[in-house]
This record gives C-alpha cells, sequence and structure tokens, in this order.
C-alpha cells in the first residue's frame, strides 16, 4: 500500500473521530414482529452510508455483529474498518420506534485502533 494511501485512510478515521461523530438516521424495516429489526448487513450498509455522507468520504467498510431490535436504548457496536486494517468502534443507540420505523443514533469511538500485525 502506498503511503499516499496509508494517509488517505488515517485521514479518514482522524476525521470520523474528530469531535466523536454523532449522526441520527432512521429505517424502515418490514416486519410483523412486535419489537421490528433491522439486519446487521442492512445495518452496516446504512451506518457506512450515513458517515460517508457526513463526513463527505467514500463509504467506509463498516460491520456489525447483530441485528437491531427496535426497543428505544437498545445498543450495538459495529466495526469501521480502514484500508490500513485500524479499526474505529460505532456505537448504534435506538432513539425511538414508530411502528417499523428505527430512528437510531451513530457514535463513533475518539480513538481508532491500529492494524493488527
Amino acid at each position: 500500500m502506498t503511503t499516499a494511501r496509508l494517509r488517505t485512510a488515517a485521514w479518514s478515521l482522524t476525521t470520523l473521530t474528530a469531535g466523536a461523530l454523532l449522526v441520527g438516521c432512521s429505517v424502515s424495516v418490514g416486519s410483523g414482529d412486535a419489537e421490528p429489526k433491522l439486519s446487521s448487513d442492512k445495518l452496516a450498509a446504512t451506518v457506512a452510508q450515513k458517515l460517508a455522507d457526513t463526513t463527505g468520504r467514500p463509504k467506509p467498510d463498516v460491520t456489525c455483529p447483530e441485528d437491531l431490535v427496535g426497543k428505544v436504548g437498545t445498543t450495538t457496536r459495529c466495526t469501521l474498518t480502514a484500508g490500513d486494517g485500524s479499526s474505529l468502534g460505532v456505537t448504534v443507540t435506538v432513539s425511538s420506534v414508530d411502528g417499523d420505523r428505527i430512528d437510531f443514533d451513530i457514535k463513533a469511538d475518539e480513538t481508532a485502533s491500529p492494524a493488527a500485525n
């Protein structure tokens, strides 16, 4: 990987961590359950898109380990991985639920973890 790409990847994580990025988001899901759920894949895609929209940077690689249950106060942790292998934790917290619509906040950690050797 070139030095320029490394700087870009590091700068991307720095951009996200500046001021502990906090973004509001909402998604409607089609479920007949008492508590709607947002699949981990759709959650990861939504978080990545919102972070890209907020920072003006390309969509990052985000993974979420579990579905998000549409219950106010529910949280899950996702991980953003930069091109250099460093990672940043992202907390997703359900702020409100209206039928199948889940509103949630996304907060990036202030410090990135370096790439594993």
